[in-house]
């Protein structure tokens, strides 16, 4: 649900000033700021991650991994289209896609065995398996996921732009657990709304800091602010948190980074105004403005039930029927906002900065199931489909491939181990980092998994 910012204008008043300073906590506190402040003081590596997450889990053979020679019960309920690489066909419903395939590489061999969405979720987000399989999805992760252990290895950098940020919020079964809530996702909201700039995560344009009325006042009440917040500890060093957090809500960079409207209504345009469009365009400008990894997880039932998730199987409440007809609606809108970020970070120069990845938390069950209520695939982590684009990686190729019917790996079997650690690369982050846990015991970023070969 978006959240709307108490900022209407490039003024402060007292009131929203405090808002802004809970805002900010969302994603900031500060027990490490200072040390992320340290961290930033350090060689930096300029490099982002854009990651969809397609939360339900897409079917693989009805986006990237099609099998039209397949036993009907088997096959894609949809046809295959070719690309402008030779060899690599995408679903009918990706025309988009078709154009640009040399420009995002195809992993179609990747498989865990998690099985619910929670369970999966974690798993291809950390790196690690739940020690408690959890199959009502309701639990959260006992390790930290990319986004916050690149937040704790980059840090703010000298702009304050924060170094994680969710759109439209953060992913629901992750939390930073051992790193501290300062290593969390800063929550963008969803850019898509009438003025975004003005209602929802932006932060004010252009305050000069040294020229903020009553600083005594805003000092008390983020006093006030700390101590509210202070629970078991979790905020240390009031005078270094006022300071970064004035400065982040004072940033011209992190407020401009945030005004989508600084785009031109043509490419909004060509992104598509929806949810899914902006939410690729945001990234895009955050990415460019030096966040290191933001994530998005469209999740919009108030849209419609084609839109709630790709979890399309026919047990789904919410979607009775054949899973095809609401996928041929909610892919149009996932091809044309993906194409569109993939050409522009093309197009302006910054495929070798930013990587873009697309993935789930599985696919989808080879064989079709079918009752009195519809049509679909169930959950199915045995296989599943991941895009890659940019980050200076070879594009234009597929690797790995299932059987003919799509259920099992049999060239090049990788985990989700193996996509993440080729994300770490990216960022310039050892994966073999240990940070040390609650307990005092060091916690390896991955304890295995390897950089995609193929793609270096």
């Amino acid at each position: 649900m978006t959240r709307h910012s108490p900022f209407c204008s490039s003024s402060i008043n007292r009131r929203g000033f405090l808002r802004t300073g809970a805002f900010a906590l969302g994603g900031l506190s500060l027990a490490d700021v200072l040390q992320a402040r340290a961290t930033a003081g350090r060689e930096r590596t300029d490099t982002a991650v854009i990651l969809l997450y397609l939360h339900g889990g897409p079917s693989h053979l009805e986006t990237y991994d099609l099998k039209p020679n397949a036993p009907i019960e088997y096959r894609s309920v949809f046809d295959p289209i070719r690309t402008n690489v030779p060899g690599i066909d995408v679903c009918e419903h990706l025309p988009m896609h078709a154009r640009i395939a040399d420009k995002f590489a195809l992993i179609r061999s990747v498989r865990h065995t998690m099985t619910s969405h929670t369970d999966g979720g974690i798993e291809v987000l950390t790196g690690k398996t739940p020690t408690r399989p959890d199959p009502t999805s309701t639990s959260s992760s006992e390790h930290p996921d990319i986004g916050s252990h690149t937040s704790r290895a980059r840090g703010y950098g000298p702009d304050i732009m924060p170094p994680y940020v969710a759109i439209p919020s953060r992913l629901y079964m992750i939390t930073p657990t051992y790193l501290g809530a300062h290593c969390g996702p800063l929550n963008a909201g969803d850019p898509s709304q009438p003025n975004y700039r003005l209602n929802s995560a932006n932060l004010p344009v252009g305050v000069d800091l040294q020229r903020l009325d009553d600083r005594r006042a805003l000092r008390n009440r983020f006093d006030s602010l700390r101590r509210n917040l202070d629970i078991n500890g979790q905020f240390e060093g009031t005078d270094q948190f006022r300071s970064i957090a004035l400065q982040m809500v004072t940033s011209r960079q992190v407020s401009e980074a945030f005004d989508i409207q600084r785009e031109s209504p043509t490419l909004r345009d060509r992104y598509g105004r929806d949810i899914w469009g902006q939410g690729c365009l945001l990234a895009r400008r955050l990415a460019e403005a030096g966040t290191a990894v933001i994530s998005l997880m469209i999740n919009t039932p108030q849209v419609g039930p084609e839109f709630t998730n790709w979890d399309d199987h026919i047990l789904n409440a919410m979607r009775p029927g054949h899973f095809g007809s609401y996928m041929s609606v909610r892919l149009p809108y996932y091809d044309r906002a993906l194409s569109a970020l993939i050409e522009d970070i093309y197009m302006r120069g910054l495929d070798r900065k930013i990587m873009v990845v697309a993935m789930g938390e599985f696919g989808r069950t080879p064989r079709l199931s079918s009752n009195a209520s519809g049509t679909g695939r169930d959950h199915w982590p045995d296989a599943m489909s991941v895009l890659v684009s940019g980050g200076g990686l070879r594009m234009g190729q597929v690797i790995g491939a299932t059987n003919s019917r799509g259920e099992y790996p049999t060239q090049r079997m990788l985990s989700p181990k193996d996509v993440l650690a080729t994300m770490y690369q990216h960022l310039g982050i050892d994966p073999r980092h240990a940070w040390l846990d609650h307990t005092g015991r060091p916690q390896a970023i991955l304890t295995d998994g390897a950089p995609i070969a193929e793609l270096g």
